[in-house]
């Protein structure tokens, strides 16, 4: 017959993790920085040269 009792340690629940960790993430940070730049420059460019 098969044993189905639990032997090792049980495992906790995964903690949820909010936004903050989310945005604590370097691609996102990179993705948000380009974005960033990009109207940065597309503003400049609207203040400074037309």
């Amino acid at each position: 017959m098969l044993d189905t009792t639990e032997s090792g340690p049980v495992a906790p629940p995964e903690e949820r993790r909010g936004c903050l960790f989310a945005l604590s993430q370097p691609p996102l940070m990179i993705f948000l920085a380009v974005i960033g730049c990009l109207l940065l420059m597309a503003s400049l460019h609207d203040l400074l040269m037309l």
